[in-house]
């Protein structure tokens, strides 16, 4: 496969050309006896998986592109500011042993955005895969956007905002839901909790298993990364075995060889992509 192949409004590394068509929702219907009814706005009728086509594996790698189309912040970039203060300085363990109260409320702030936010377009797509296929997500994000949208296997390798962890013990684990962490709130041995996000300096997650998932996958789709946080960036270059290889960006610095660029946001082409795939 050529890089960045350019067919169909799929757009070539070398000459963009952004897909300008419309519509957020993706109808496909046919004869009720033989064919797929489908809507993507939350009103899916479950499809069966007809056994004479075989499950695909597919695995999607999101990043924070698809749930700022949700309305969440990516605290990256020019505009990556929290009270005047850049969000990465408030991402370290360092961070949190220096002032604690601030950074705990920084991250109470992040995690009541994230329960106001709501899955989109995208996110049901990728869960709606699961009808037909065997799906898992590979999530840099720590929202759980993917898991409301009904996606039911997902990595998060950078972590889960709306868990608390202990600061001594990261195995020990508080749901918080719709409460903040305060100061003095504990795990059970004893330790402050704090957000169970990995914060810079720390180990990634899931990497063994995250691996396993691209090597193994049939179709592989990339969707709301520039492909600038490592190792996560590097994962691209394991999907050896997919016969199909997406990425959903706006911008990209490159294109990763042997992968269709789809240019745009990801409720545009996401679920466009997600249809195909389930006819497959």
């Amino acid at each position: 496969m050529l890089p960045c192949l350019f067919r169909r409004g799929i757009t070539s590394a070398r000459a963009p050309v952004p897909d300008r068509s419309q519509g957020r929702h993706i109808v496909a219907s046919g004869r009720a006896e033989g064919r797929r009814r489908f809507q993507w706005e939350g009103r899916s009728k479950p499809v069966s998986p007809s056994p004479e086509k075989k499950l695909l594996k597919i695995v999607v790698l999101s990043g924070a592109g698809i749930s700022a189309e949700s309305g969440l912040p990516t605290f990256r970039g020019a505009g990556g500011l929290w009270n005047g203060v850049r969000a990465e300085t408030l991402a370290t363990p360092e961070a949190f042993a220096d002032d604690p109260q601030r950074v705990l409320d920084f991250y109470n702030f992040r995690r009541t955005m994230v329960r106001d936010a709501e899955p989109n377009a995208a996110h049901r797509a990728v869960a709606a895969l699961e009808q037909r296929h065997q799906v898992t997500v590979v999530t840099q994000n720590v929202d759980d956007l993917h898991e409301r949208a009904g996606s039911t296997d997902v990595l998060h390798v950078h972590g889960e905002i709306m868990t608390a962890r202990s600061s001594r013990t990261p195995s020990l684990k508080v749901a918080m839901q719709d409460r903040d962490i305060r100061l003095g709130d504990l795990a059970e041995d004893g330790a402050q909790l704090r957000p169970d996000v990995v914060w810079f300096g720390e180990t990634v997650r899931h990497i063994d298993d995250s691996l396993d998932r691209i090597r193994a996958a049939d179709r592989f789709l990339v969707v709301g990364t520039s492909l600038q946080v490592w190792p996560v960036a590097d994962w691209v270059h394991h999907a050896v075995n997919a016969g199909e290889r997406v990425i959903v960006a706006p911008e990209l610095a490159r294109c990763p060889d042997g992968f269709d660029w789809l240019r745009g946001n990801a409720c545009e082409h996401v679920p466009r992509v997600a249809e195909r795939w389930l006819d497959a």
